[in-house]
């Protein structure tokens, strides 16, 4: 795998991991039979060296998923665009690591830290509503093998 080009802007893991724990959204960027790559933007929550999300049953991300479960995801954090030096303050991180679908108590317990990060006012409700949809729904997990950050401040 090729190494970060920039070292000089590498962040420490711990503040990788953090970026990747408080980040509203990423991309999941997987390839389909053809070579063809395809991101897609998505809600997920990181825990336990595991990024998870929901999808439906079927779909594009899963057929590529299936066929090839290397993926990785890519998180942005805050940036500031600075015009009169033609740059931009950044922070970033990318996990690479493989796929697959999840089912049980794991994919019960993704669907409620779901619900926790992006409805806590909301968690009664959410795992009734997380129970009811359960078999309609699909959880991935990406267990990660590695996680590079990256940030100008």
């Amino acid at each position: 795998m090729q190494n970060m080009r920039r070292k000089d802007r590498a962040i420490s893991a711990v503040e990788a991991e953090a970026l990747l724990a408080g980040g509203e959204y990423g991309v999941l960027s997987t390839v389909d039979r053809k070579g063809q790559p395809y991101g897609v933007a998505l809600s997920y929550v990181y825990r336990n060296n595991a990024i998870y999300f929901h999808s439906a049953l079927s779909g594009h991300k899963l057929d590529n998923i299936q066929q090839n479960d290397k993926v990785s995801f890519c998180v942005v954090g805050k940036t500031h665009v600075l015009q009169e030096k033609f740059s931009t303050e950044f922070e970033s991180v990318v996990a690479f690591g493989r796929a697959s679908e999840i089912v049980g108590a794991e994919k019960m317990d993704a669907l409620i830290w779901l619900v926790g990060k992006y409805c806590p006012d909301y968690l009664d409700e959410g795992r009734v509503y997380a129970e009811k949809d359960e078999a309609t729904t699909s959880v991935i997990k990406i267990q990660i093998d590695r996680l590079t950050g990256k940030a100008r401040k």
